[in-house]
This record gives C-alpha cells, structure tokens and sequence, in this order.
C-alpha cells in the first residue's frame, strides 16, 4: 500500500473522529485495520452479471456501503437517517456508497418515483458519481443471475415449488408458539420442481398458483426460516425490464444477493430486518458454496431506526392521506415527505444536522420535532434576509403626516440592514407614508398588563421609523376596528440624533400601504395534535390538526418584489418563511410558513 494511499486513509479516520463515535464506527475502524494488507479481489460471479458495475480489483481498504430504497413511494424524514448514515460512513472512510434501487416489485413502482429518490438524494447533498465512475443500480439488473442462483438451490436440494394456496401456507407456517408444518410438495424431487420452476418462468401457470420456497427449517423458532417464498408468479410491467419476466424475486431473496454482487462491506439497515439477517447469511452462504459467490461476503448491521414526533412515516398512511385528501399531495409542505419538507422550506443541511443529533444507537428512539426545527433555525438565522411582513393587517392612519412632512403625498425613506449580522448583505429600502398596515394585535383599546404596544396615549416606536403616540381608533357599525389612529412624535426618526430621546418598550414592525406586496401567506403547523398519532393502535386521521394550515392575505416590504421561488427569508416577529417553490411568481408571491423564532407547541 503506497504512502500516499497512508495519508489519504488516515485523513478520513480523522475526519470520521469529528462527528462523535458510534457501533459502526467502531466496526468498520476494526474491519479495516483487519484488512491492512490484504490483497485486492475481483469481482465475483458470471460474464455478464451486472456489467454496469465498474469492472477491476477492489480495494480491501476501502469500505462499501448503499442506500438501497424501494421506488415504491417518496421518501420521508426517516429514510434521510438511512440516507446520512450509509453516503456519510462512505465519505468519512475514503470508500464508496451505492445508490440502488430494489425494484423487485413491479405493481407498485413506478420511474416517477426513480426519479424522484435520485433527487432527494442530490438535495441532501450526496452524489454516487465518484472517480467518473456512476453507482447507481437496480435489483432489476440482477434478475438473470438471481434466476440462476434459484436453479443452483433447487438443484441442492434447498428449494422447492409449493403448490399450496396462500391460505394453506399461512395456516401451516404456523405461529411463534407452534412449528409449522411441511408442506406436500416439499420433497417432491430436484427434477419435479426444476421442472416446476422454468413452467413458472414461461408463463405455463397463473398469477399466484405456485411459488418457490427455500428449503431450511418449518419448526425454527425464527418464522423467518420457515422455508420463506423466494420467487412468485407476476404477470406485471417493470419500469426496468418491460415485460421480460413474469416472475419476481422476493425482496428477502434479492437483497443479500444485490449486496453480495456490489461487493458491500458493511449491509447496513434497520432494527426490523434483525430477524432476517440469519436468512441473509443461509442463503449467501449456500450460493458462495456453490461456487455462485466469492467470499468474504457482506454482513448485517442494523441500528436505530429515527422516529419523529407529530409526524407518520407509513408508506401506506402516508398514501392515504394523500388519497383520502387529507393533504394536497405527496409534496404538502405538512407531509414528512422529503419532497414535502424540501416545499415546506427546511434546508438539507437543517436535516442532516438533525440526522447527526440523533446519533446511532441499537435502538429505535423517538425525536421531538421541535429539535428538527431547532435545527433549521440554527442554519437561517446566520444566512436568511430579514424583512418585515404583516399577517394579520388592520391599517394605521398617521393623522399630523402632512404637519411632519408639508405633504400628504412625501414618501419619507427609512432602511434596515438585509442581515443585522451580514454587513455584505447591504440594507433594505421602504419608506412611510400616512397609511401603513400593522399586526392587528399590535392595538389594544384596554390594555392588559404588560402590554407595551398600541394603545390610546401609549407611544411605541415603527421599527425603523418613527416614534408614534396612538390616539385612538376607527370602527364600523358591527364595531370592529378598521383603523387605529396615531401621531408622529417629532425628530425621532431611527439612526438620527435624537431618536432616542423619547423611551418606549414597544417596536411595532409595518408596511407602508402604498408599496405593500399582497401575498398569500399559508400558514403551517404540525400535522397532528399527538406525539405519535398511530400510538397503540389509534386511528391515526382522528388526531389530524384541524389547524395545520391556515392561508391569509398579508402584505410584504417591497424589499421582496424580485423574490425567486424557493428563497428563504425571516419575516421579523413571525418566524421563517420560503417562497413557494411551485407556486410562487412574481405578480403573484406565495409564501410558506417554515418554523417560528421559538418553539412555542408545548405552550398551545
């Protein structure tokens, strides 16, 4: 090994020290000291065999790991962990992630979702392009080598055909109190059921008439062994292969054969595929001993899966709440999708710090949303634009503005910085008027105690502006107020001198009315009122928030004329907010509420 490989290696050691030390750290430091100066190996397996994998010798010193999702759906908050854990562990360790599709399923994939995985994962920030070299790969590719790995065990005597119905298999599987029972066909013969098998492969039987089983253990206290289906009869499109197959492999049965084609080191995954890993190293280890594989072969290792709180991450739940219309589809900002999260206006990087804080454990823990938010908030408050922004308007009449300025119709201009803590950010331009719109709830007639804001004969200051004395208000005949009434106080113009010579405890944030921006303003919340909504069994819908979202009409500085889509931006007093990325123009600016200044769920 050459000095410079030394140095590069020992570099992403230390680098992978920085984010703290886990079990799997632990475990690929160990699997790689251990393989210090071993010889490279080449790849296993027939010509042929995923010739879009990179051809060559593979380095025992570098670790490979893979994000292995099934397009199937979009991903949601809890993949993202899966996402940062395996692209993260192959960038600290000098190795290689493979992003692979296993796309065993053909009735409920679609290239759509394809698509759409790739994406999210781009947004994270992770690329499985290196060295020139693409890996990306699809279970489909493997389909002709995992046909003849079922032919090998059957050939063994580790497979067989079951004619049995589903409800006869499910009935003699038996349960964890009670083995199960061989079926009738079981020990038919090798050349029954090789014979059996290429009828299923020629379209010669009916969707579902058969499948075939490994051959292991129907009284092993792990049901996973009790001789689980490794291919059955579909007769559906693959977005892949078109209509080349009508039977598919198991997702059980392809997966370790996928890790073991792509040479993964270190088969990372959940806590619920605990129970198939002893599948996993009984069918990898029949398929190297038939001279199918090479050895070392990948291993399993599983951890804590993320829970967040307030949210479901079922794919089936999450279906329906789009099918039901309980949301406005797969990218609702108040969905835990990754394409909803990335609407609703949180940043990849407020994620994977979010990821990094939960650490990875053995395991399955639950987060509170609020350290999500926490998170975001962290990555906008150094680099958002401030602006103001008035939700809730009721107008402000300054009635001595002619006596101030000589005219009703003088613009007096005011400024703030773009950022208080950016000075390259440069400053922000808006001016007063005799009209501005204010937050409703910045008027009292009465005061309650404490209240420093507007009130008859309280003055407060207009944030940037000028100190202002209220006198009063206007109401309609229903007697609502349609207008609070104030005078400009003299000389107290902020950043002149001067200004301060009058004290007050309330700044009010405004718009002028003759520049405001009327913008639709959808305002979300959490998408329900419990913790965890499906806990116990719960019928998950009967805790939706009625008031997860709530759309009003506001009025925008005009610092945000030219806002593109996507830009985020802290609307001063209310929180951050994202212009919508799909909706959002110009003559017709949308913004999406992200998260506010400060978590205040627990107060509601």
């Amino acid at each position: 090994m050459s000095h410079t490989h030394d140095a590069a290696k020992d570099e992403a050691k230390n680098e992978a020290a920085k984010p703290g030390n886990n079990f799997l750290r632990t475990i690929i430091e160990r699997d790689l000291a251990q393989q210090e100066g071993q010889p490279q190996r080449h790849f296993a397996g027939t010509p042929g065999d995923a010739a879009h994998h990179a051809a060559g010798p593979l380095d025992p010193a570098k670790i490979r790991t893979r994000f292995p999702p099934e397009p199937n759906g979009y991903l949601h908050i809890g993949h993202a962990k899966s996402i940062c854990l395996n692209f993260g562990l192959a960038r600290d360790y000098g190795g290689i992630c493979h992003l692979r599709f296993d796309d065993t399923n053909p009735e409920k994939e679609e290239q759509e979702y394809v698509d759409a995985i790739k994406e999210m994962v781009s947004w994270l920030g992770w690329d499985w392009n290196q060295g020139g070299t693409s890996h990306l790969f699809y279970a489909s590719n493997y389909f002709d080598f995992m046909y003849r790995a079922a032919e090998h065990l059957i050939s063994a005597g580790l497979a067989y055909v079951d004619e049995q119905t589903p409800e006869e298999m499910r009935a003699n599987r038996g349960d964890f109190g009670t083995p199960g029972v061989n079926s009738p066909f079981r020990d038919l013969g090798v050349e029954h059921h090789l014979n059996r098998f290429r009828e299923m492969r020629d379209g010669k039987h009916p969707d579902g008439a058969m499948v075939l089983r490994a051959k292991i253990d129907m009284a092993s206290p792990n049901i996973n062994l009790r001789d689980p289906a490794l291919y059955r009869i579909r007769r559906a499109t693959h977005h892949n292969t078109g209509d080349q197959w009508c039977i598919y492999p198991m997702y059980t049965f392809a997966h370790p054969i996928e890790d073991a084609l792509e040479r993964i080191s270190h088969s990372i995954c959940t806590l619920e595929f605990e129970d198939q890993r002893p599948f996993y190293d009984w069918l990898l280890g029949h398929l190297a001993d038939g001279g199918l594989l090479e050895r070392p072969l990948p291993h399993q290792y599983e951890f804590g899966r993320l829970n967040l709180s307030y949210v479901v991450t079922s794919k089936r739940k999450l279906r329906q709440l789009v099918d039901e219309g309980h949301v406005a589809g797969w990218d609702d900002p108040r969905m835990p999708t990754l394409v909803g999260m990335r609407r609703r206006g949180y940043t990849p990087e407020s994620v994977r710090a979010m990821v990094e804080a939960t650490g990875v454990t053995k395991s399955n823990a639950w987060l509170d949303y609020s350290v999500l938010d926490g998170c975001l908030r962290s990555d906008l408050e150094g680099k958002a634009a401030r602006a103001m922004a008035v939700l809730d308007p009721v107008q402000l009449k300054l009635t001595n503005y002619a006596d101030i300025f000589g005219s009703m119709e003088h613009r007096e201009p005011c400024s703030a910085p773009a950022h208080p803590h950016l000075p390259e950010l440069g400053q922000r331009s808006f001016s007063l008027g005799p009209a501005l719109w204010i937050e409703r709830e910045d008027f009292m007639e009465v005061p309650s105690k404490g209240y420093h804001r507007l009130y008859p004969g309280n003055k407060a200051r207009l944030k940037a502006g000028y100190i202002i004395e209220c006198t009063g208000c206007e109401k309609n005949e229903a007697g609502e107020i349609t207008a609070v009434l104030a005078t400009i106080v003299p000389d107290t113009k902020s950043g002149t001198p001067g200004a301060d010579a009058v004290k007050v405890k309330g700044v009010i944030t405004w718009v002028g009315a003759h520049e405001a921006i009327a913008a639709e303003l959808r305002l979300y919340d959490r998408l329900f009122t419990e913790a965890q909504p499906d806990a116990g069994g719960r019928d998950f819908l009967e805790v939706i928030n009625p008031s997860s979202l709530k759309v009003v009409t506001g009025y925008l500085e005009p610092s945000l004329a030219g806002a593109i889509a996507d830009v985020k931006v802290q609307f001063e007093r209310h929180g951050y907010f994202v212009a919508d990325r799909v909706d959002h123009r110009s003559d017709k600016p949308v913004f999406n509420k992200i998260t506010g200044l400060r978590d205040n769920w627990g107060a509601k």
